[in-house]
């Protein structure tokens, strides 16, 4: 290690993947991976998703925290008020608990999957987002994944790449795969 990194504590920073193409918890997957490989802690947080994808039973053999917030099996459109009510109540508690584990820095890596998205729907407040992002121990690297981030949660990132679908197999009617799509 040089004598610049020695005097420099390790800052973590923010990534944010967004967009309409494919790959965006792929590629949130893919960073947990190589930070539980260099011995690292991962806290992988799942929103909005109804059924468990194939990445976390893996990650979680290897080592990383899970933290999902119950969905159920509806699309956020599809819901009554009172199922929207238990939705929202669920996600803000589960980025709560997100939030506290990321200000004691009780793990180096924090992975908010599809938070863009449940903050646009409104089951996370953009404003409890944006507090964990400011008041994490300043050692976490935090990726979040998404579509549509609002410009607040663009300025807090360090990073930004935009997924662009050129082609995808849902156009020809061809439904989701496991192990590939999920």
């Amino acid at each position: 290690m040089s004598n610049l990194e020695q005097a420099q504590p390790k800052k973590g920073l923010v990534h944010l993947y967004v967009g309409d193409g494919k790959g965006k918890t792929t590629a949130a997957a893919g960073i947990a991976v190589r930070f539980l490989g260099t011995g690292g802690t991962v806290l992988f947080c799942q929103f909005l998703k109804g059924r468990p994808s194939g990445e976390l039973a893996l990650l979680e053999r290897m080592g990383a925290r899970l933290l999902r917030a119950k969905t159920g099996e509806k699309f956020v459109f599809q819901m009554n008020d009172d199922e929207r009510t238990e939705l929202r109540r669920t996600h803000r508690e589960c980025l709560a608990r997100a939030a506290e584990i990321a200000a004691e820095g009780a793990v180096g890596l924090l992975v908010l999957d599809e938070v863009v998205d449940a903050v646009n729907c409104g089951a996370v407040e953009l404003s409890q987002l944006l507090e964990l992002l400011k008041n994490r121990h300043p050692s976490v690297e935090v990726v979040m994944t998404g579509r549509n981030p609002d410009p607040a949660i663009v300025a807090a990132s360090d990073y930004h790449t935009d997924f662009v679908c050129v082609a995808h197999p849902y156009r020809q009617g061809v439904a989701a795969r496991e192990g590939v799509e999920y």
